[in-house]
């Protein structure tokens, strides 16, 4: 009940949101506080809950051995299907044309920014990434939210534990209990989440204004499509190969994914995501080191918003790229759009230095800036589903996937049963094992 009467607040809360910008746009724009607190409060809790799961499930388990086998893999499936995206994100590109026909005054659409964009350095090269994978301070990385350090410490920290054995078990147990108040914490804090929806939504639509989609609404609409089957294809794909229902996760990851669409932002809904995949039967080791890593290494939806956009800005231009040329641009953004989570507008950053490189006209990023908050709200809500699916892959491929939480998962969820009082997917499995009667 408790989980059916937040996402219904969070609901009512984005169509409150819309209404108040519309109507009252200068009352709108000034709750973009209240946004502000909700997302500083789930800020702070990322770095403990991060740390504490991680830690005790790979120290828990004591099965060292399998981290340089789990990142390979998260490594490979990562890298295939952003691959995917990337090819979508073409193809829609080239079907939709949405640069073509387009005019709009550069000065309006903030082309100085763009500029100061294309010359902002995010430490893209190789060395870089790797240097900025290690932490000088522990305390620095949790302050900075940066995932990927807090991940790395975190690993050497697991296996520190490991090899001391029964000495640091009081450790262990400390950590248990700290990950334990954390995810309470969490539920503490998604009280809260109507209000930062409102804040956020609210100061969308009062500073872009409704006519915003009308006037944008070919780029954003093939964004949209492109998102949409990208999700509907390659992550259903996914689920299927793994024996679970795409329906049955998005249904379970519903109130998470409302989060990051109406805030834009993928670490609002971090904490209660990787809550949720634990109870739906992932591992809490893998649930631990496979989001965070996605955050940096697996944004599906990121990475198909930067296929589009380059094609975007060259067809505003009139310039024709051969399909050498695209696969080339686009074999450069699968290196440069890695590594720049948790930077403002990391997309469009990578986008301009990305066009400047190729001699390509910025005018591109001058317009998507003025909608980057609505493109923004349904690229990061692929990037939390795709991170979300990847956990489930994971940790099948590891064979440690436990079907029976997710049954029980979704039972409490209501998906929909059939005679057995089991779901769909549950039946299908049981008749698999030779468990029921066909």
């Amino acid at each position: 009940m408790r989980h059916s009467r937040l996402t219904a607040a969070i609901l009512i809360s984005l169509i409150l949101g819309v209404i108040a910008g519309w109507a009252f746009p200068d009352f709108a724009i000034r709750t973009h506080v209240l946004a502000e607190v909700f997302l500083r409060m789930v800020k702070m809790i990322i770095a403990p809950l991060l740390f504490a799961t991680l830690v005790v499930g790979i120290a828990g388990h004591g099965d060292v051995k399998s981290l340089g086998r789990l990142g390979v893999k998260t490594v490979v499936y990562f890298e295939v299907v952003t691959t995917l995206a990337l090819i979508i994100g073409l193809g829609f590109a080239n079907l939709f044309k949405p640069g073509e026909g387009l005019t709009i005054d550069p000065q309006a659409a903030g082309i100085a920014q763009a500029a100061s964009m294309a010359v902002t350095n995010h430490g893209t090269s190789f060395g870089q990434m790797l240097l900025s994978l290690f932490p000088t301070s522990i305390v620095q990385a949790m302050a900075d939210g940066n995932l990927l350090q807090i991940v790395v410490f975190s690993l050497f920290f697991a296996l520190a534990i490991c090899a001391i054995g029964k000495r640091a078990k009081p450790v262990l147990d400390l950590l248990n209990s700290v990950s334990t108040i954390m995810f309470k914490f969490t539920e503490y804090v998604m009280l809260f989440a109507p209000m930062g929806i409102f804040g956020a939504i609210a100061y969308t639509v009062g500073t872009n204004g409704i006519e915003i989609l009308v006037n944008y609404g070919k780029i954003i609409l093939s964004l949209y499509t492109a998102l949409a089957v990208f999700v509907l294809i390659v992550l259903f794909i996914a689920c299927k190969l793994v024996h679970i229902s795409l329906r049955g996760l998005l249904r379970a990851i519903n109130e998470p994914a409302l989060l990051t669409f109406t805030t834009a932002s993928s670490e609002a809904a971090l904490p209660k995501a990787m809550s949720i995949m634990e109870k739906f039967g992932v591992p809490k080791s893998i649930v631990g080191f496979v989001m965070p890593t996605g955050y940096t290494f697996n944004l599906d939806g990121s990475t198909l918003y930067l296929a589009m956009a380059v094609l975007f800005s060259t067809q505003l231009v009139g310039i024709n790229l051969s399909l050498e040329q695209q696969l080339v641009i686009m074999f450069a953004l699968m290196l440069t759009s890695k590594g720049v989570a948790g930077v403002p507008r990391a997309a469009l950053i990578v986008l301009a230095g990305t066009l400047t490189s190729f001699n390509i006209p910025i005018i591109g990023v001058a317009i998507l800036l003025g909608i980057d908050q609505i493109l923004d709200m349904g690229r990061t809500t692929v990037n939390l589903i795709g991170n979300c699916v990847a956990t489930v892959v994971i940790a099948r491929w590891e064979n440690c996937f436990d079907y029976n939480k997710m049954y029980e998962f979704l039972k409490r969820t209501k998906i929909k049963t059939n005679t057995y009082g089991k779901t769909n997917q549950e039946v299908s499995f049981a008749k698999d094992f030779g468990t029921i009667e066909n």
